[in-house]
């Protein structure tokens, strides 16, 4: 193994496989002896491909062997079970899919597959990925590698919990309204939502066609961004990409260049989210990290309000878009609250949509009119730390009552489902209750690059990214 065994990072795993260091074969092995101790109690995976990744890990030492440097080569990843993958069951948490086998990978499945990451299993999400926790009818519940009787968060907690447990330095996720960022902030890892537009789903479900994106949960943030290079650019089996100018995402994120000339606004709560004391506290330590990095920190936010209400209509249409067929047989079978989302968006007039559409452009643009005056922003990402596993939100945030149906206690990741710019979670630290604290670095659209920048450049003076949690020790 390489010396830091399962939390060592992509990057450094697959440099060591192509050095010869260590094996594919010895890398898989220890991801799937991962998976064999800590998912019992985890239930991260809805399958483990444990034969085909070994197949493919041999294939991947025949390849090193002939001299070739596949970026991700050997290294061990897991991809969410909404995301189609050839041969591979996507059940998308829910009984009317249970048997459904795709016969195509999913565009940024098949990219990782060229880069030569071999896939060990996928991972559990909600029903049609419509909560922020990662519980469903047919693979049950999955926990918090840091605290058992916690959520991971979701709809991506299977894969940010494989990737926090030391199962795989590398889950493919989807992000429709944090659903990347809400784990990765749960369970002290990163997540990154890219630019929308960016990477490729297609083909899959329809799910939110206009909010949701595939993107990356790691070990480090430089792991994110070699994922996102191997995945990043258009395609002509999605009509939802551009092609947009090329950026080097790991140089962005690997080269410790200054960050003192970014315009870096910072926020605690975006004007309108109740923030638990817990993570103000933590986010105020990070915001003096940042300064002492020579950060020029201004304390502001678009005049734009809570979204909330926006963006739940959106994930109503475009769910009754997707899943409406589903109810006049499956309704009684569907999971908690899926039903009602998908009735919501029935009950829409499509007049509503196109108002939406017209306020979504309005919200956008003052979004890109605020990023003229900085490069990024800065914020908690979530505003608590991971709550119980049995309940589908918290009552309250500091006093404040949480309305369970519009789930406003992830309301700070929803900004950047809306305007398509980028958002990453890091950790920056643990509240009280011992539990990981996640901070968010939003930027332009299409400018992931210099997310990275700043997200790495805070990373390397930390020890937060370092920590592992109890379910992921090692024998």
């Amino acid at each position: 193994m390489p010396p830091d065994g399962l939390a060592a990072d992509a990057l450094s795993s697959a440099a060591a496989v192509r050095a010869r260091q260590i094996s594919a074969v010895e890398l898989v092995t220890a991801s799937l002896e991962a998976i064999e101790r800590g998912n019992p109690a985890i239930n991260a995976f809805t399958v483990v491909l444990a034969e085909d990744a070994l197949a493919r890990a041999r294939e991947a030492d025949e390849e090193v062997s002939r001299g070739e440097q596949a970026p991700l080569l050997g290294v061990p990843i897991t991809i969410k079970d909404h995301i189609w993958m050839r041969g591979a069951v996507a059940t998308n948490g829910s009984l009317a899919y249970r048997d459904f086998v795709p016969d195509a990978d999913c565009e940024a499945v098949a990219r990782l597959r060229a880069a030569g990451a071999v896939i060990v299993g996928k991972t559990n999400n909600p029903e049609f990925c419509y909560r922020g926790t990662t519980d469903n009818r047919v693979f049950g519940l999955t926990r918090n590698p840091w605290n058992l009787d916690r959520t991971p968060g979701g709809s991506s907690g299977g894969a940010g919990a494989s990737v926090a447990a030391g199962m795989a330095p590398i889950a493919l996720g989807t992000d429709g309204g944090g659903s990347v960022r809400i784990p990765a902030s749960f369970c002290g890892i990163v997540g990154h939502k890219p630019s929308f537009g960016l990477v490729p789903k297609e083909p899959g479900f329809k799910g939110w066609k206009t909010l949701s994106v595939d993107g990356p949960i790691t070990r480090s943030v430089r792991d994110a961004a070699l994922a996102l290079s191997v995945m990043a650019g258009p395609s002509t089996v999605d009509d939802m990409t551009y092609p947009v100018a090329a950026q080097d995402y790991v140089a962005a994120a690997t080269e410790e260049r200054g960050v003192e000339a970014l315009r870096v606004a910072v926020s605690v709560d975006m004007g309108f989210a109740a923030v638990d004391p817990d993570v103000r506290r933590a986010f105020a330590r990070a915001l003096d990290t940042l300064s002492n990095l020579g950060c020029r920190l201004t304390e502001a936010h678009p005049p734009t309000g809570n979204p909330m209400a926006m963006w739940n209509l959106f994930a109503c249409c475009e769910g009754y878009a997707s899943e409406g067929p589903l109810l006049q047989d499956w309704e009684p079978q569907m999971s908690a609250g899926s039903a009602d989302l998908i009735r919501a968006g029935r009950d829409l007039a499509g007049w509503e949509y196109v108002n939406a559409l017209h306020a979504r452009s309005a919200y956008t643009r003052a979004w890109a009119e605020f990023f003229t005056e900085y490069d990024v922003l800065v914020s908690p990402c979530m505003q608590l730390t991971a709550f119980g596993v049995d309940i589908l939100s918290p009552p309250s945030i500091d006093g404040v009552a949480v309305d369970p149906f519009f789930d406003d206690w992830c309301s700070l990741v929803l900004p950047a489902n809306l305007t398509g710019q980028p958002a990453l979670s890091l950790p920056m630290g643990f509240g009280d209750d011992g539990l990981p604290v996640g901070m968010q670095v939003m930027g332009r659209r299409f400018d992931d690059a210099t997310v990275f920048e700043l997200a790495a450049a805070y990373e390397r003076t930390t020890p937060w990214h370092e920590q592992m949690p109890p379910a992921a020790e090692q024998d």
